[in-house]
């Protein structure tokens, strides 16, 4: 998922991170060896566009898979399924996005990215081989440890699917399928040319080892799979609440009406987690702008449970 956000490569560095003329005139020369590197958390890895693939028909999204350049900096990113970067092209901005890899599938990250404004377009016009920067991972995640031994009920709507993809195919790895539960996957989109990863789709519903519900708000062409919103699919298959965490996300509109159908399922609210990963900006807590009361969605989510969220504002 994507908002543009074109200002914050040249946001000032928080007051923390700088020193004075003053003070460095004072201070004692340090040899090389006693230098250390100040950590700069504006400053992007540099990755190199190795394959990009057009996901939906009307090519408003794309799926980048890019390599760090810096072998070193493979260690640097460590991410777990549910977390997001900023990503960006020098002189044009940043812009943040999920992470639609998963950490079993090598080195290589994917993001799938929609076109939406100045950033991502110009993110779109770019080709295998051209350089993208990446800064993070950023955000919490999926909390897995918590999610070892249940169930799990991953609901998508959307261009929304690319981080659930993510904790899916984590799920699904095959030295990490034990440690889960029953696996039930619900993603919708509005037409069967919108629908995300479609390839991939074809194979887990193939597999025996979990359940995979795909369904479109309006049929077209050759279409013979289900027709309905996501929540009416989701209180239709009626996924088990018993020992199950649910893992939401998608549009506010997909959120609001499926939430009272998990409740009425069973589904606490602190076993209901969904990702606000739409709300996020500067993605380490500076500008200000994704907070829901005394929350920051970059700092202290993307993920949340809905106990938590049923105590802040209804902003989500």
């Amino acid at each position: 998922m994507t908002m543009d956000n074109k200002n914050h490569l040249h946001a000032p560095v928080p007051q923390d991170t700088r020193a004075s003329t003053a003070s460095v005139s004072s201070m004692p020369s340090l040899s090389p060896r006693e230098q250390k590197p100040i950590s700069n958390p504006y400053l992007p890895l540099q990755t190199r566009v190795e394959t990009i693939r057009v996901e939906t028909d009307d090519r408003m999204l794309r799926t980048f898979i890019v390599r760090f350049i810096r072998p070193d900096d493979v260690e640097r990113f460590r991410y777990r399924p549910g977390q997001f970067a900023e990503v960006s092209l020098l002189g044009r901005g940043e812009a943040p996005i999920g992470i639609a890899s998963s950490p079993t599938e090598g080195d290589a990250l994917a993001f799938t990215i929609h076109r939406a404004g100045i950033v991502t377009t110009a993110i779109h016009q770019l080709r295998p081989g051209d350089l993208l920067g990446v800064r993070g991972p950023l955000g919490n995640g999926f909390p897995i440890e918590r999610l070892e031994g249940c169930n799990l009920v991953i609901i998508g709507g959307g261009f929304a699917f690319t981080t659930l993809r993510s904790l899916a195919v984590y799920a699904m790895a095959p030295h990490h399928r034990g440690r889960f539960g029953r696996i039930t996957i619900l993603y919708g989109a509005r037409r069967p040319g919108l629908l995300l990863y479609r390839s991939e789709l074809r194979e887990w519903q193939e597999r025996s080892d979990i359940e995979v519900f795909v369904t479109v708000d309006a049929a077209e062409g050759e279409w013979s799979g289900r027709v309905g919103f996501v929540p009416a699919v989701t209180k239709d298959v009626a996924p088990g609440s018993d020992n199950a965490f649910a893992l939401v996300c998608g549009p506010p509109m997909m959120i609001k009406y499926t939430l009272p159908i998990l409740s009425d399922l069973g589904f606490p609210p602190e076993r209901i987690l969904l990702s606000l990963e739409m709300r996020m900006k500067c993605g380490i807590g500076i500008c200000g702008r994704c907070n829901i009361g005394p929350k920051y969605v970059c700092r202290d989510g993307p993920v949340f449970s809905l106990a938590e969220l049923k105590k802040l504002p209804p902003e989500y």
